[in-house]
């Protein structure tokens, strides 16, 4: 669990909260349902005409990483990588084929069964990236979902000012209504760049990160199984993959 994030989403959201209260207001004054439709419904509503299904979907599955990121354990990886490179050497590459399928990694499991099949190093190099650019690909997607909507969200909350506005000019002859419209208005602005910034561009950042962490540890598997296909000393192929982790 990320203490951090949860801390850092607890305070961003208490700074304003508690900023009100010091100023005598009170916290019901920061709820506001006609605002709240306008910035939130209209900003997923723009990141459904943004993104495709599939996208969307995705965004919403790693969304948990944030609180939860992925334990990669690279150390551990390497190890692997040399045990593997270390029965290569010793038993040829066939020697590999009892390890393809206790391999749980999809992504390593194809760069063993490549190495298996006695595909050259250029082979197995250039199929592995394509697999990783796909990968890439669709882990910054993901993290460009929160990314557009940290961009809709202060739009959308100008939108609501506005709208809240036109209700104050509505109703100039009926004093006792200004109040809804005034508040519409100003409470609007908070929540789109309050959601923006607290919310919906942290998440982002938080995934660019982990999506990063992820390809590191794809191309640390690329170039170790790469460079036992290329028949490397164990101990220089883990040497080599150490500089991954340093």
């Amino acid at each position: 669990m990320d203490i951090l994030s949860i801390l850092g989403l607890i305070l961003g959201f208490l700074a304003i909260v508690g900023a009100n209260f010091l100023e005598g207001g009170d916290a019901s004054v920061l709820i506001n349902t006609p605002a709240l439709i306008v910035v939130f419904g209209g900003t997923v509503g723009a990141i459904f005409l943004h993104f495709p299904t599939k996208i969307i979907f995705h965004s919403v599955k790693v969304l948990l990483l944030v609180f939860r990121p992925r334990k990669l354990l690279l150390n551990e990886q390497v190890d692997k990588i040399g045990r593997w490179s270390a029965l290569a050497r010793k038993e040829g590459l066939l020697g590999l084929e009892a390890v393809v399928d206790r391999e749980h990694d999809a992504f390593a499991q194809k760069g063993l069964q490549l190495l298996v099949d006695g595909n050259e190093p250029e082979v197995i190099r250039d199929c592995l990236e394509v697999e990783l650019n796909t990968i890439e690909h669709n882990e910054m997607q993901a993290a460009k979902v929160y990314e557009a909507m940290g961009g809709y969200s202060p739009t959308l909350g100008i939108i609501g000012a506005v709208v809240g506005l036109i209700q104050v000019m509505q109703n100039l002859a009926n004093p006792e209504l200004l109040g809804a419209g005034i508040a519409t208005a100003f409470v609007a602005t908070i929540y789109g760049v309050g959601f923006a910034n607290l919310l919906f561009l942290p998440i982002s950042n938080k995934l660019k990160l982990e999506a990063y962490a992820l390809i590191q540890s794809k191309e640390m598997m690329l170039e170790g199984i790469t460079a036992i296909a290329e028949g490397e000393n164990p101990r220089n192929i883990e040497l080599k993959l150490l500089g991954y982790i340093s």
